[in-house]
């Protein structure tokens, strides 16, 4: 058995944003360090709060393992003479190594038969040990963002003003800056400051929870989720979930308490939005809702200590949101004042990018390019009252950044300008695509659920990665600061959710047609960039997605101008994978593709063939060339690949019998073409070459 090995960093508040991740690199590093030093051990476990990073490892070894360490030396050959004595480079390498020439061995290597001296080197104590590993341990701990403090050259998220170590019940002395290790620690900052010794792990957690501090995020994370709906029900409501913020305040607090507040219920005549908005992002509330999740009158904030009088944290609190819900709801009676095709007019002021114009500018742009789409898919509406719906929309769906309440709260962008788009008496079409076009705001986020909101979704993103590609602003490996990756995304996933048949070399044209002059590249050289940026989002995500690497690679060689065709083609080649005739029609095709590369192809002449394995197999293509043909066109890929595994013994007779590469020149033409027309059918699906094959 092991000894039970404890550490704690105690610290300045931690932004509640790092403590996560930070709890998993510990334990990862922790881990990291034990396996690289030989020291087996049992369960790890990493806890925290604001103010400490705390970690567990049960049953640590006593002992590093021993290590046996073996080095080759010269051929057994060159060592020793035909007598068997050592010669020099022998006696050289077993000096080099610390042993005498007699204790070398011999070791069989697919080179041959070496010398080599095997040295066992016995494991060091752990506890000697770990003092050097849990100093990098803490050290190592990455940060979005660390700082220094005082004259010290240590750094780290937050000053550190206590570390517990210890291994065994015994004080492990390391000094991290000018802090030197002990076995104390301390309690709530306001509630139970003082310091108290820790023994193990059992008295660490039982004096932690009476010095009013809850260590394990798990805990309090449920404390909070049960506390909130506890209080929700007691004013007849439940609290609106949001993980997120569960998720934040659980990494605000050591020890959570729940307290219940009101507002004037005046102030739910404001939009929904801009009430959570206002709870959830400003002020870290949960908002109260009723079972039909109408917002009611209430909010639950978390409070980081146990209050001696709850009411005066409740009034201090419904002061505070008092005032924010009095701005918001000034800002939206003013907005009210001036509509928004006026306000469209004040996006002149609103500079995009200095490369690209004002805001005005874009929505001009891609207003333009949202009717060119309307016009290229196919939609229920009837085909003036869409496209009248989609320009006003396009027209529209940037007025509200001239708006004060977005200017104050820039979540509720596209929500505000829905809203005021509603109480206009606008179509709701409009208004919902006013909202929709932002849409999706994250990986995995909620798609748009009208052509309308769609369409002028992929007409803004399209502008907004044709214009900073076109300007020469392209994402790098460790920076997108235009977030072009995610809008990349967001338009393949709108087009494959609504299927639209667009081809994206036309849309791409399109756009860097309607950018124009402010292109700074030539619009030959951006149009293929970002083709080839969107091939490989595509195939990032189809990947991710479970698609076999090499199916997406041969079906993307073949182009991506439209994304459900190619999708569609991997669904079936990934289907036709478990096909008998697969892996041999596979290993056919790429020998096809070896044999007629940098050949141009001719016609085929049926006169110029000699034998009958010719004739079957261009006879084999005839009959099913039509057929594929016409299965592909209807988007019925894995018909085309079913039809296409018949050319699969044809093929193999072939290349059995024919020598392709003939002396007489006409014939090797006449053969050489009629691969070419096998693998340009072959091609209409995918590039089978790509594919991996057994052999």
């Amino acid at each position: 058995m092991g000894k039970e090995l404890l550490l704690e960093i105690g610290t300045e508040e931690i932004p509640a944003a790092f403590l996560p991740k930070a709890l998993k690199d510990l334990e990862e590093i922790a881990r990291r360090e034990l396996a690289e030093n030989r020291i087996p051990h049992g369960h790890v476990r990493t806890m925290g709060t604001p103010r400490r990073l705390f970690l567990a490892v049960d049953d640590v070894a006593e002992q590093q393992e021993d290590q046996l360490i073996e080095k080759l030396g010269p051929a057994v050959r060159v060592a020793f003479d035909a007598q068997g004595n050592p010669s020099r480079a022998a006696l050289g390498f077993a000096a080099g190594q610390g042993v005498d020439v007699t204790q070398l061995e011999r070791a069989t290597t697919e080179k041959g038969e070496y010398v080599c001296a095997r040295k066992k080197i016995l494991g060091e104590t752990t506890e000697g040990l770990l003092p050097a590993i849990l100093t990098k341990v803490i050290v190592e701990i990455p940060f979005r963002k660390s700082m220094r403090w005082s004259d010290l050259e240590i750094r780290f998220a937050r000053p550190i003003h206590w570390i517990l170590a210890l291994y065994g019940g015994r004080v492990l002395p390391l000094t991290i800056g000018n802090i030197a290790s002990g076995n104390e620690s301390r309690g709530h900052r306001f509630m139970s400051p003082e310091s108290f010794p820790v023994s193990d792990l059992s008295d660490y957690l039982s004096k932690i929870r009476s010095h009013f501090v809850i260590v394990d995020p798990a805990e309090r994370r449920t404390i909070i989720r049960e506390e909130t709906q506890k209080a929700a029900a007691a004013v007849g409501g439940r609290a609106l979930p949001s993980e997120e913020l569960l998720e934040t305040v659980t990494f605000l607090t050591e020890y959570p308490t729940v307290v219940c507040g009101t507002f004037d219920r005046e102030y739910l005549k404001l939009p929904q939005e801009v009430l959570i908005t206002t709870m959830i992002s400003h002020q870290k509330y949960f908002p109260v809702v009723d079972e039909n999740g109408a917002l009611l009158p209430h909010f639950l904030t978390i409070n980081n200590t146990l209050a001696r009088d709850p009411s005066v944290v409740q009034r201090g609190n419904e002061r505070v949101i008092r005032a924010r819900l009095s701005d918001a709801r000034f800002f939206f009676e003013e907005d009210r004042k001036i509509p928004l095709e006026q306000r469209v007019e004040g996006l002149r002021k609103v500079v995009f990018h200095t490369l690209l114009g004002t805001s005005h500018e874009k929505v001009m742009r891609f207003r333009k390019l949202a009717g060119w789409i309307a016009g290229r898919i196919e939609t229920s509406a009837d085909r003036t009252e869409f496209s009248a719906h989609v320009d006003e929309a396009a027209l529209l769906a940037k007025a509200d950044l001239d708006t004060q309440m977005v200017g104050e709260f820039a979540e509720l962008q596209g929500i505000m300008g829905r809203e005021y788009a509603l109480l206009e008496g606008r179509d709701p079409v409009v208004a919902r695509a006013i909202y929709e076009h932002y849409l999706p705001t994250g990986a995995g986020g909620g798609l748009p659920e009208s052509d309308e909101g769609a369409v002028v979704s992929l007409a803004d993103k399209t502008d907004t990665i044709c214009g900073f590609f076109g300007v020469g602003l392209i994402p790098t490996g460790t920076a997108d600061p235009y977030a072009l990756r995610r809008q990349a995304l967001g338009i393949i996933n709108i087009i494959l959710s609504r299927r639209y048949g667009l081809d994206l070399n036309e849309l791409i044209d399109e756009s860097l047609s309607i950018l124009g002059p402010l292109l700074k590249r030539p619009a030959v050289e951006t149009k293929t960039a970002v083709l080839e940026f969107f091939r490989g989002r595509f195939e990032n995500q189809l990947i991710s997605q479970g698609h076999p690497y090499d199916v997406v690679d041969a079906v993307l060689a073949t182009g991506v101008q439209n994304l459900v065709t190619a999708e569609d083609k991997i669904r079936a080649m990934e289907a036709f994978k478990s096909h008998p005739d697969f892996q041999p029609l596979a290993i056919a095709f790429k020998r096809v593709v070896n044999i007629i590369r940098g050949f141009d192809k001719g016609a085929v002449d049926p006169g110029l063939f000699t034998g009958d394995e010719e004739r079957n197999l261009h006879d084999a293509f005839l009959k099913i060339r039509e057929t594929v043909f016409d299965r592909i066109s209807r988007g019925d890929y894995a018909g085309g690949l079913t039809e296409l595994a018949l050319m699969r013994k044809p093929v193999d007779a072939f290349f059995e019998t024919v020598l392709v590469m003939a002396e007489d020149d006409q014939i090797r033409m006449n053969r050489l073409s009629l691969l070419e027309e096998i693998s340009t059918l072959f091609h209409d699906v995918a590039d089978f070459s790509r594919i991996v094959t057994e052999n």
